[in-house]
């Protein structure tokens, strides 16, 4: 092992590329590193710590002495290290700090790569090199890949509540086993990614990952970073995209995190105004600070490289944005121009997507903003945040509000699922819906359907064809694809039990089937943020609650006709303006027995007809089962 290790040592110039905020690597050098020195084989340890009186290194190793290792400020950065000979991996650390008043902090190691699991919380020596990645293929692929262009349908995922391990630890799945069940699943399901929730190391359970304390540590729960690469590998291998969500807006207040890390706000802003979040009880980054906007971009490429990770969804974006987000009156202070934008904020975004991209340009980040902020996915260079995507949260919002009505009302708010597509060209969007949309009372995605039980399933089916019918790339939480009636509970995982019943066989089945020609057919991806690939048939039957439009391939061939009844009322006779002379050929009837409908037909071919209807020269006639969606191809 040591003829390949390397020595370990904080340069001139890597304090400097910190000091401005450009140290991509900073996390090879920051940290508990493995390490050659004088001959001998050790640990390298340092962290940034400016403010602090000493440094000491306690641990298993030295009984937690605190006098035995002490650290040595280097230069004028703030950084402290010191080299351990005869450490090994798998050894237990932490940094104890003290304040300039003779504070003692406990502190885990904020570049740490290993922790101990919960409720422990120290930092765990551990080595990232060595792992025998095979998803060479993949990478390869991924240097030139544009996303705008293919199919992507994500799978968001909580490893911890996905299945439940009858025999491991709190009932958790290893990486490696948690993997041979989803790559299988997700295979035969046909998604393109997966966005795994709550990887950083975090604390609590219950705060699904939101409240970090270890941004570049796999979280223990689930195995050794190892472990996750094997996760990640095999996803690759499998063909399948893995998407992390990713916390820069707060961090937790917990002691040993990295709140008020060396007896000052380190990497919080000291403003209380500025540096806490009042409704959410955590801390802001100081995102004017070079330092701190280092350790948030150099992790995005610490997940980039060391893990393979293809992109990362960007949490609670609007947060980050704006100065009063969830503040009232005296909790928030205005910019230099007295509005209300956090302009260092919005240039740590800029930074981090442009430099990600020079590296990489098909990894994705996506925000999840909930404003009407203009330019998120605007190129940098054109001022704009410079996003790969973002999460349309007013089409979640509309298209969950409307499902949720008796089909009686529907008439009445016809255009809350037409006006997503006034605003589609301005930015380029994901269709979520995510875990928020199925915890806190808000229902399961099939509860929110009214009715009795077949037509909650039938309206289900019917509104998940005009989603993936709508421009978008699309996003589903887990169980959604098979009728979860519960809401979501970290506690516990899925109800795959439901699958021996029909209902949820049928479920499941038509999303295997909607996945499938959703992947196939590029006239439901390839023009997603254009006019180009869409157009509305009839937009305006509010009456019947019946829609119907074309996605355009961008070949001519091989177009899409939707038409989607969203009420229990069969509609026979139906006439649809259709845009050509053309045979449409049935791609998808989502009433039928094998997907739990009633079984109602539908021709396998309709013939155009020169009977004028839709402002159309020609037009087709069918019958249009209750809570109905039927997809031609033509």
């Amino acid at each position: 092992m040591s003829e390949n290790r390397e020595q370990v040592f904080i340069s001139e110039v890597d304090q400097y590329l910190f000091s401005q905020g450009t140290h991509y690597d900073i996390y090879k050098k920051l940290g508990a590193h493995l390490s050659l020195q004088d001959g001998k084989e050790g640990v390298y340890f340092s962290v940034w710590a400016p403010n602090a009186k000493e440094v000491h290194l306690v641990g298993d190793f030295n009984g937690w002495d605190e006098q035995s290792h002490i650290l040595t400020r280097v230069g004028d950065a703030g950084i402290w290290e010191l080299f351990v000979p005869g450490l090994l991996e798998g050894q237990v650390y932490k940094f104890l700090v003290t304040t300039q008043d003779g504070c003692k902090l406990y502190k885990a190691d904020p570049f740490a790569n290993y922790a101990e699991v919960r409720p422990q919380t120290a930092s765990i020596v551990t080595d990232l090199s060595g792992f025998p990645w095979k998803d060479d293929k993949w990478m390869e692929a991924r240097k030139t890949k544009d996303w705008n262009r293919e199919p992507m349908a994500i799978y968001e995922c909580h490893i911890g509540s996905f299945m439940k391990h009858p025999n491991g630890s709190d009932g958790f799945y290893n990486y490696r086993e948690f993997a041979d069940v989803l790559v299988k699943y997700l295979k035969e399901m046909k998604f393109t990614h997966v966005e795994l929730m709550g990887i950083a190391e975090h604390p609590f359970d219950g705060s699904w990952g939101y409240q970090v304390t270890g941004y570049y540590a796999p979280t223990s729960r689930y195995g050794s970073p190892k472990d996750f690469m094997y996760l990640v590998d095999k996803l690759h291998r499998a063909g399948v995209g893995v998407i992390l969500d990713w916390v820069p807006a707060h961090f937790t207040r917990d002691a040993h995190g990295l709140g008020v890390f060396d007896g000052s706000c380190l990497y919080e802003h000291p403003d209380p105004r500025l540096g806490e979040h009042p409704e959410w009880g955590t801390k802001i980054f100081n995102y004017g600070k070079p330092q701190v906007k280092n350790f948030l971009i150099a992790n995005v490429f610490y997940w980039m490289r060391e893990f393979h990770i293809d992109g990362v969804r960007v949490d609670a974006v609007a947060s980050m944005l704006y100065l009063d987000y969830g503040k009232g009156d005296g909790q928030w202070v205005p910019n230099k121009y007295g509005g209300n934008e956090n302009l260092d904020a919005i240039e740590f975004m800029k930074h981090m997507n442009s430099v990600v991209k020079a590296e990489c340009p098909g990894f994705l980040t996506i925000a999840e903003e909930s404003t009407a902020w203009a330019g998120v996915t605007g190129p940098v260079e054109d001022d704009h945040l410079g996003f790969s995507f973002k999460w349309n949260m007013g089409w979640m919002h509309d298209f969950c509000e409307f499902m949720k009505l008796d089909p009686i009302y529907r008439k009445s708010h016809h255009y809350d699922l037409t006006f997503a597509m006034t605003y589609n060209e301005s930015e380029k969007y994901i269709l979520p819906l995510s875990h928020d949309e199925v915890v806190h009372l808000k229902c399961s995605m099939v509860n929110k359907m009214p009715g009795y039980p077949m037509d909650k399933y039938a309206n289900l089916r019917a509104g998940y064809a005009y989603m993936f019918g709508h421009c978008g790339k699309k996003l589903l939480f887990m169980g959604q694809e098979f009728g979860q009636e519960r809401e979501w509970s970290e506690a516990r995982e899925l109800d795959w039990f439901l699958l021996a019943e029909k209902s949820n066989q049928g479920m499941q089945e038509y999303m295997k089937e909607l996945l499938r020609i959703y992947r196939k057919y590029p006239a439901f991806y390839v023009n997603d943020d254009s006019w180009i690939g869409f157009e509305w048939m009839n937009a305006d039957d509010a009456d019947s609650s019946v829609y119907s439009f074309v996605r355009k391939s961008p070949t001519g061939r091989n177009n899409l006709l939707f038409v989607l009844n969203m009420t229990p009322v069969k509609r026979e006779g139906y006439r649809v303006g259709v845009p050509a002379n053309k045979k449409f050929k049935l791609l998808l009837n989502s009433d039928e027995e094998r997907f739990g409908g009633w079984g109602h037909q539908i021709p396998a071919e309709i013939m155009a007809e020169a009977e004028a209807c839709h402002y159309r020269d020609y037009s087709i006639s069918i019958d249009l089962p209750p809570y109905g969606a039927a997809v031609f191809l033509f």
